[in-house]
């Protein structure tokens, strides 16, 4: 041998051999020598793409075709015999289809999210000893199919915002990410048109479709409306399109825009009210009770009274608190009968908000409850017969009956109506010709009226009709 033999390149030789003897005549013979190569396993399996891999749809049945493959190896026999496999993990298989030839199909379901693309290793071996391997890397991407929604950073979003913003103002930005790609992430944002106190939420506010955020289209008024709620929508571009929705609890902060209210005394006739009071009155003496409300809430809500003027300083004196207008000292003769007195109710927000109110005093002689006329009250309920008058009962205070003198023949007893709010005291006595009882009272000085009527017993009144009058 002489060079390198292949058997890939000549299987087999042929060689003329010729004889010649040195007579004078020469002779010569012939003969042919047939060498035949032998095989070794000298070449490695080679593998062919017959056809090049395509993106597949992640929804794609078990069995779709991916790939078609050709392995074949220049050795013969044996050492000509290729296995083709690939890397396990994955969710390929490849299928024979006929001689040395496969299609690499999808075997289980794909999740283009999960893994994009898949780089699968093919291995090829033949059966020769020892035996030769190659092998070829292929790439398959997984398309996108919108089978995921877009999904909110937040299921609930709560947001705190100050009543009497401007108009504009950004309210609360959501977001929403969509984990499939291309067209079918793009988020698109809307809100639902819920009723927020019979009036559509989107009157309210106003949102970007693009990026989410959230502007209102108004300022809030706590005092009207404390809270109200948004649906926002996020749907993407996808075909079909998948969408969610989360909800926004927009709260509006109280702002101190409310000044206080006075309530009692009533200035609805001018802003200046009437209070009576004896002169014989002593220190500590309740005159009147200046209430007062506030719309805000919380700190904004908490009311101070003070005493800005008076005509006599020392005579009187406002509490802090409660409002209440007391006597400091003792009413004396040289005391003007007719006093004067600003009162200003002060918040306790930022800015303070205040308002005032002008009581006159009227001092006099022997003040006291005056009779009413039964018949004109009859007269005047007739008249109020359309309206409604309801009364908040802050307290009640207890009756009590003293007898000076032991009289066998007085039975005094005093009975509430049991037909629902107290309306009176019945006052029943034995001896209905006594011209000496005393009855005394403590009423609410945030009532012009008497809200608990006492009645003196007399031989000339009729019960009957005098208590049901007042039960009207």
């Amino acid at each position: 041998v002489s060079k390198h033999l292949d058997y890939e390149t000549s299987t087999s030789y042929k060689i003329d051999i010729r004889a010649r003897d040195k007579g004078s005549l020469a002779m010569e013979g012939h003969c042919t020598i047939q060498v035949t190569v032998l095989d070794v396993n000298d070449n490695a399996p080679e593998i062919i793409i017959t056809s090049s891999p395509k993106p597949v749809r992640e929804d794609a049945p078990a069995g779709t075709m991916v790939a078609l493959i050709n392995v074949k190896d220049l050795d013969s026999g044996v050492n000509g015999n290729v296995t083709l496999s690939m890397s396990p993990g994955t969710p390929f298989k490849l299928k024979p289809t006929f001689s040395n030839h496969y299609a690499l199909v999808t075997d289980s379901q794909l999740d283009r999210e999960e893994f994009p693309r898949y780089d699968i290793e093919l291995k090829a071996s033949d059966s020769g000893s020892p035996p030769l391997i190659s092998s070829k890397l292929i790439t398959v991407n997984i398309l996108d199919v919108n089978d995921n929604p877009p999904v909110f950073s937040e299921r609930v979003y709560s947001v705190y915002i100050k009543e009497n913003s401007a108009p504009g103002s950004v309210l609360a930005s959501v977001t929403a990410s969509d984990l499939d790609t291309g067209e079918n992430a793009k988020i698109v944002y809307s809100v639902l048109d819920t009723n927020t106190q019979g009036v559509p939420v989107s009157s309210y506010v106003y949102i970007n479709s693009e990026n989410g955020s959230i502007f209102s289209m108004h300022s809030f008024d706590y005092e009207k409306m404390k809270v109200f709620h948004i649906i926002v929508l996020a749907k993407d571009h996808g075909s079909p399109s998948l969408s969610s929705n989360t909800t926004i609890h927009v709260f509006i902060s109280d702002q101190n825009d409310n000044a206080p209210a006075v309530i009692y005394p009533s200035t609805s006739m001018g802003s200046v009210t009437h209070q009576r009071m004896p002169r014989s009155a002593k220190a500590g003496h309740l005159v009147t009770k200046v209430t007062a409300v506030d719309a805000d809430s919380g700190h904004n809500a908490w009311l101070f009274y003070r005493l800005a003027e008076a005509t006599d300083a020392s005579l009187f004196s406002v509490n802090l608190h409660t409002g209440e207008v007391r006597t400091k000292r003792a009413v004396s003769e040289h005391d003007d009968s007719s006093q004067r007195l600003l009162i200003e109710i002060k918040d306790n927000g930022e800015p303070i908000q205040s308002t005032t109110v002008t009581v006159d005093i009227l001092i006099e002689e022997g003040v006291h409850e005056p009779v009413s006329d039964y018949s004109m009250k009859t007269t005047e309920n007739n008249k109020k017969n359309g309206k409604i008058t309801l009364y908040l009962i802050i307290s009640l205070g207890t009756v009590r009956t003293d007898s000076e003198y032991k009289n066998p023949n007085r039975n005094l007893q005093i009975q509430l109506n049991t037909d629902g709010p107290i309306k009176y005291v019945e006052v029943l006595g034995g001896d209905m010709m006594s011209q000496s009882q005393s009855f005394g009272s403590y009423l609410s000085p945030m009532s012009e009226f008497s809200d608990l009527t006492l009645i003196k017993p007399s031989s000339t009144t009729n019960f009957t009709d005098t208590l049901n009058v007042l039960d009207a």
